[in-house]
């Protein structure tokens, strides 16, 4: 299926419900941070990663913590030449694997299970969903150091520690995204290990309640897409 699409411009909305019919995590674990990335956010950054900076089709792709494994099939989907999905969750990697297949995909994707240091090689393009630090705190930056060292450009989500309630509201709609400046902190991180941002694009994420200490239905909330050639 892959292979097929590599040379049409693919419409946002099939890529949604291609990500959508990879099943969320069924047993999350709140150490690990682990939250679903929405089909929206993962197809709008997939896109602008593909149509955009041109950093999917025929690339070899890595999703870091790729969990159920949308991002590397959604990559896959587009046309990358190969996406490699790691995570220390077997139980999580065991349903990327399964959703791969049932997609006609598993050609040109592969699944590792264990830490991130178990991947080596060259990667075009790291495309990651990271924990947000909020349980373990710096555990965003293990992945940022991590995708800098195997790949040439890395795409990551990280949490919005400046813009307000009001933003989120204008934010709110598919494809909704505005430019916005770094956090001080993940500058300098990134720029210490050797990293050069290009963008940073925030965006709102909603995620339906899956923790006892969620008090709300869904929770909406902004997220920073960095840009970063490595």
């Amino acid at each position: 299926m892959g292979r097929s699409l590599q040379r049409r411009l693919v419409p946002k909305l099939e890529l949604e419900k291609v990500i959508s019919s990879v099943p969320p995590h069924p047993s999350p674990k709140v150490f690990l941070e682990q939250y679903t990335i929405p089909p929206d956010v993962a197809a709008e950054m997939l896109y602008i990663a593909a149509y955009v900076y041109d950093d999917i089709i025929n690339k070899k792709v890595a999703d870091l913590g790729c969990g159920t494994g949308r991002l590397a099939i959604g990559a896959a989907f587009l046309g990358s030449s190969e996406s490699v999905g790691i995570d220390i969750d077997r139980e999580a990697v065991t349903i990327a694997k399964k959703s791969s297949k049932v997609l006609g995909l598993d050609e040109t994707t592969s699944w590792v299970v264990g830490d991130l240091k178990l991947l080596t090689g060259g990667f075009d393009t790291v495309i990651q969903n990271p924990p947000f630090g909020v349980q373990r705190r710096g555990a965003d930056r293990i992945f940022l150091e991590r995708a800098l060292e195997i790949s040439q450009k890395v795409y990551s989500l990280h949490k919005n520690v400046s813009l307000d309630r009001k933003a989120l509201k204008r934010l709110r709609g598919r494809g909704k995204l505005i430019p916005v400046n770094p956090a001080p902190f993940l500058e300098r991180f990134i720029e210490e290990h050797g990293g050069r941002i290009i963008a940073v694009y925030a965006m709102s994420m909603t995620i339906p309640s899956i923790f006892p200490f969620h008090e709300k239905l869904r929770h909406s909330f902004i997220v920073d897409l960095y840009i970063i050639e490595a």
